[in-house]
């Protein structure tokens, strides 16, 4: 077994991520497998060195010991392009110049998972109007979800112990695969990554369960291996509201500036007993 905690370093973490670091953890060692870190910082106007040692003295307060050294996202630039390389030689991947404002405006939006679906408005320009407007203007780029999904046929994925689940990528519209602002997405990403890396067991937050979908889509296109799954509950506020990096009072340097003991605060999560206000919910 392989598994793996992979923090994004735009700011502190909280006792979700405490929570989440620990299952991987505990789950790797219990198999006598191993524990890997990933830094997730190719988000370049967030990413901050500070966070990145942040995160693995929180991670060693813990107790917390991982397996050889950190795999950092932005020394991997090559992988993401090669792989959209690939997808756009299929013809899978198109160019998009909408702002968010576009597709908020655009009410014919359908829903998905993750909230309004992009109508497709980019994909169906004219590819000397592609061309044109790639020369002058910022764009992403996003896979072309009826193509893909119809290319690989019915998918898969195991939920650790609840058997096999259904793939639905469709569900999630022509998601985007490279930012404007980013060289990939958390989709592209996240899928190439725990690939190279030999995952075998993807330990993480339920809020992410829908993403597996498009995760399995992705593996299908690029020919990847497909681990298993384990989604875990998610430590809430007291309004019963998932934790972010906002919830200052929830950040583990808070915590510690408190004189908490971090491998009792390990002991009380792995017991399913969080600090005054703080709950587990399965969403």
């Amino acid at each position: 077994m392989l598994t793996r905690f992979a923090p994004s370093p735009t700011g502190e973490l909280h006792l979700g991520h405490a929570y989440s670091a620990l299952a991987a953890h505990d789950a790797a060692r219990g198999a006598g497998g191993a524990f890997r870190l990933r830094i997730d910082d190719i988000d370049g106007s967030r990413s901050r060195e500070i966070y990145v040692d942040a995160a693995l003295a929180d991670l060693a307060w813990l107790g917390l010991g991982w397996d050889g050294a950190p795999v950092r996202q932005s020394e991997r630039l090559g992988a993401y392009d090669a792989a959209l390389a690939d997808l756009a030689a299929r013809g899978l991947v198109y160019p998009c110049f909408c702002t968010r404002a576009d597709i908020a405006a655009s009410l014919a939006a359908p829903h998905g998972p993750a909230g309004a679906l992009y109508p497709g408005t980019c994909r169906h320009l004219l590819p000397g109007d592609r061309e044109r407007r790639m020369a002058q203007e910022p764009h992403c780029w996003r896979l072309d979800m009826r193509r893909a999904a119809a290319l690989v046929g019915k998918l898969w994925w195991e939920e650790e112990g609840q058997g096999l689940r259904a793939a639905d990528p469709a569900a999630h519209g022509d998601i985007v695969l490279a930012r404007k602002d980013a060289p990939a997405s958390y989709h592209l990403a996240s899928t190439l990554d725990d690939a190279a890396m030999g995952v075998t067991h993807v330990v993480r937050g339920a809020d992410l369960i829908a993403s597996t979908d498009v995760h399995r889509l992705l593996q299908a296109l690029l020919g990847l291996a497909t681990p298993l799954y384990r989604h875990h509950a998610l430590v809430c506020d007291t309004a019963g509201q998932r934790l972010a990096k906002r919830d200052a009072a929830a950040s583990l340097a808070a915590l510690r500036a408190r004189g908490v003991d971090g491998k009792k605060l390990a002991a009380d999560l792995r017991a399913g007993r969080l600090p005054s206000g703080y709950s587990l919910k399965m969403p």
